[in-house]
């Protein structure tokens, strides 16, 4: 049976949760035989008295789970093709190779072990790597932004399957039933490689230094150049939200394609024991986690909001391009550094950019490029004090805050980089955010930009059975493709597409 609404003071252990659970539904503890944690949250509506709220899953009797079913296919006269490897990338070839299909994966950065080392010289050298950044390679964006796997999706099957696929691959057993789950960047890596490692012996290939830079209809299938030429008739397009040479190639191949919203703005930095007292009312409690916070205002000039928080974490650098800066946000497992930091966003459409599929790419492109010749050069981006901002001067970086950004920052005015609207949304944001969380505008808060990259500006359509309405032997997938808005989306979205691949190919 399930119970919910087992709320226990901070420090209690699971078996305080067990005893709880069996005493509610009349059980006696030794006879327990099935105990699990559904849900972990945290109750700090009243500052300074906080508690844990679990709902579990309760029995005497052991209670098979089903999970996920995945029907065995085998070979087929082509090998699907998986173009990416993020989150979207990895459970498509996952998914697919566990029904024998053998995917091959084409992914046009490296491996994330040798990811991690053109990170590292961009974050400490200002040395960008086209191959090797926090947009490109192994693992996606994703994997050098904390790892947040929280979501607004309501398969409650495919979330299930994918987060006990983390958990398999060595994430923190918590993650399956915490409320806001994460794995953490340091963690991630090895998740991602225990995957591609799943991949590979299930019969599924993954190529790298594999950038596709064409799609040709060939008589009912397709011819995809990469390194070397491949045929298939299935092909799973999972680019990231910053493959924007591969729009081009889409858009000249004829695929139907449209823009689409999205957002930009900045990266906020507070004193992360500013932000736990602010809400939970204490200043230092080991038992509590680093806090976090979601905001949302309506402002006259548009709608503001945060976006991949990151408590105890740093700003980095996220650019992929030359001669732009982009910025995101990751903190490690532990989420003990000092800074708290998130994406303050404002929404930007056609109003803003212009008609075009790909005028968003433009306009994010201008910012990134104004952010580079304000920080200076060599990846240092543009900063701001909180106050400074506000009045609309370019000021110091004097403060109690310390900007955690690598590989460094230079005092500029963000205002004269934003578009005149998106600033003045910032502003009656942060404003209105203070009488939320206070402290949110203090004076020498930081502000660190520019933050283009949130989703992607362009969506590649597919029809309800997941195909491209132009391109039916091609499934578009994910956040690149404009399907999907974090870790969590993106995974399920490529168990989805290749679950629609596996039902055509096996009369299932």
């Amino acid at each position: 049976m399930e119970l919910h609404d087992i709320v226990l003071p901070l420090g209690s252990t699971r078996e305080d949760v067990k005893r709880i659970a069996a005493k509610k539904a009349h059980l006696e503890f030794s006879k327990v035989r099935t105990f699990r944690i559904l849900r972990e949250s945290l109750d700090a509506r009243r500052k300074g008295d906080i508690r844990k709220v679990y709902s579990v899953e309760i029995d005497e009797a052991l209670l098979e789970k089903k999970g996920l079913e995945i029907p065995e296919v085998g070979e087929r006269a082509f090998r699907p093709i998986v173009v990416g490897f993020g989150p979207a990338g990895i459970f498509a070839a996952y998914v697919m190779a566990k029904a024998g299909l053998r995917p091959i994966v084409l992914e046009r950065g490296l491996p994330i072990e040798e990811r991690a080392k053109g990170v590292s010289a961009l974050w400490e050298k200002g040395v960008l790597s086209f191959q090797a950044n926090a947009a490109f390679g192994e693992g996606g964006a994703g994997a050098f932004s904390d790892g947040k796997l929280n979501s607004g999706i309501k398969d409650k099957e495919f979330v299930s399957f994918v987060l006990s696929t983390f958990v398999e691959c060595g994430a923190p057993e918590e993650i399956a039933y915490v409320n806001k789950p994460h794995i953490g960047t340091d963690r991630l890596r090895g998740v991602v490689r225990a995957l591609r490692e799943r991949i590979l012996s299930l019969g599924g290939e993954v190529i790298f230094s594999s950038e596709v830079t064409d799609i040709e209809e060939k008589g009912g299938a397709l011819r995809v150049k990469a390194k070397e030429t491949y045929e298939t008739d299935r092909l799973v397009l999972a680019v990231g939200h910053s493959a924007r040479d591969t729009y081009q190639m889409l858009l000249s191949r004829g695929f139907l394609m449209e823009s689409k919203p999205f957002a930009v703005g900045v990266r906020i930095e507070h004193l992360q024991e500013e932000i736990d007292f602010a809400m939970y009312g204490v200043r230092s409690d080991p038992r509590l986690p680093a806090a976090d916070y979601k905001l949302v205002e309506h402002t006259k000039a548009g709608g503001v909001y945060s976006f991949c928080m990151c408590p105890g974490g740093y700003v980095v650098c996220a650019s992929s391009e030359e001669g732009g800066v982009v910025t995101n946000g990751m903190s490690y497992h532990a989420r003990d550094g000092k800074n708290a930091n998130a994406a303050l966003l404002v929404g930007v459409d056609e109003k803003d950019y212009g008609e075009g599929v790909l005028a968003g790419v433009a306009y994010q492109k201008s910012l990134e490029k104004a952010a580079y010749t304000a920080g200076g050069g060599a990846y240092r981006a543009p900063c701001q004090r909180v106050g400074d901002f506000l009045r609309g001067r370019k000021g110091s970086l004097s403060g109690e805050v310390e900007p955690t950004y690598l590989p460094g920052v230079t005092p500029a005015d963000l205002g004269a980089i934003l578009s005149s609207r998106v600033t003045e949304a910032l502003k009656l944001g942060v404003t209105a955010f203070e009488k939320k969380i206070r402290g949110f505008a203090k004076e020498d808060a930081l502000l660190t930009g520019v933050e283009t990259r949130s989703s992607s500006p362009v969506r590649v359509l597919r029809g309800k059975d997941m195909r491209s309405i132009s391109h039916p032997e091609v499934y578009p997938c994910g956040e690149g493709c404009g399907y999907a808005g974090g870790i969590m989306s993106a995974a399920v979205d490529g168990v989805k597409v290749a679950l629609a691949i596996i039902k055509e190919s096996g009369n299932v």
